[in-house]
């Protein structure tokens, strides 16, 4: 395959000129490594789809901005669905040959049936590159990782009664599958070089019972941001326009203040479901209003213990539930359906 770079998106013209010139490239693919760089050129920091959602401001009106989003966001699902079919291409190409050297005769079926890349994988890469056009690197949590980590270096040391407010799974050396992505905040102030711009996408396990709207394993994605300067506004403009561009429109946000030990001050934002079922009611309690994440400017006690100077230094921190953000945006009535394999439900994505 050629490593020539892809064109500038002015000479490409549009989105129909960018998925012709994907799926010529995606024909030579040989490789998964070929695959990599043909998904970083699309789908990267430096992709002709970020240069084409630069035009934004060319318009002033509120409905062809919403139009322009839409239409964006159709091509970034287009492109990634290409990219995941190659993806799929290329490992069943590797299974016909396994099957040539070694063919099992009990086999009801030599070839699987075609699937679908899971919802929650395809919020999570839309996710992640809505936050890497922002500035943000990505970094993977432990699944299983220490108390210190999960609890202490958060601000919340063996006596304090917030900690007993975790329904939490211990192992038998008592280490904790994570209850929070915020078992990275001290491992990512303690590794990387100031300032800090770091989002934290990871599955999470609460010992708990679940419903409509809780499940005892979960995604959350996590944000971090330290640097000089940093304040209040500066979390809730970065969250409103993640917001913004995940759902493909501007949305209602509701800020309201809440206790969480690793920030000071904290609070719980919740967007707009403005669906009208009898189900939608249920989860969002009536009020229309959806628990998205917790926020905050991180605690001073969380910076010191993290090797960073809070007199010099400030930040913020998020943890949101990937889950809900899809059930707002897909008019998914059920967490629970995300677990269940029902190919039914799977296939809608």
């Amino acid at each position: 395959m050629s490593d020539k770079k892809i064109l500038p998106t002015q000479n490409l013209g549009g989105p129909e000129q960018i998925i012709d010139l994907l799926k010529s490239q995606l024909s030579s693919v040989k490789t998964t490594s070929e695959l990599e760089n043909v998904k970083t050129s699309f789908l990267g920091r430096k992709s002709p789809i970020n240069d084409l959602m630069k035009e934004i401001v060319k318009y002033k009106e509120a409905s062809e901005k919403k139009a322009f989003g839409e239409k964006m966001n159709e091509l970034k699902e287009t492109v990634t669905n290409l990219i995941a079919k190659k993806e799929y291409d290329l490992k069943e190409e590797e299974y016909g040959v396994e099957l040539e050297k070694w063919t099992d005769v009990t086999a009801f079926n030599s070839k699987p049936n075609k699937g679908t890349v899971h919802p929650i994988t395809k919020a999570i890469w839309e996710i992640e590159d809505i936050f890497k056009r922002m500035g943000f690197d990505i970094e993977l949590p432990y699944e299983i990782d220490s108390e210190d980590n999960n609890f202490t270096f958060v601000n919340l040391p063996p006596t304090h009664p917030a900690r007993s407010s975790w329904d939490t799974f211990y192992t038998d050396d008592h280490d904790v599958p994570i209850v929070h992505t915020s078992s990275m905040q001290n491992r990512i102030y303690r590794t990387k070089k100031l300032p800090i711009y770091t989002v934290v996408p990871g599955k999470c396990f609460r010992n708990e019972s679940t419903d409509a709207r809780h499940e005892h394993t979960f995604f959350q994605i996590e944000g971090v941001v330290v640097d000089k300067g940093i304040t209040f506004t500066d979390m809730m403009g970065t969250l409103q326009a993640f917001f913004s561009e995940y759902f493909g429109k501007e949305v209602q946000v509701m800020l309201t203040p809440d206790m969480f030990p690793f920030v000071e001050p904290g609070g719980m934002i919740s967007v707009k479901w403005e669906g009208q079922s009898e189900a939608i009611k249920r989860i969002t309690k009536g009020t229309g209003w959806l628990e998205i994440m917790g926020c905050g400017m991180i605690h001073p006690n969380v910076l010191t213990m993290g090797g960073i100077d809070p007199e010099v230094y400030s930040g913020f921190a998020w943890g949101g539930g990937i889950e809900r953000l899809i059930m707002i945006k897909h008019g998914v009535e059920d967490v629970r359906l995300f677990k269940n394999g029902g190919l039914k439900f799977l296939r809608q994505f």
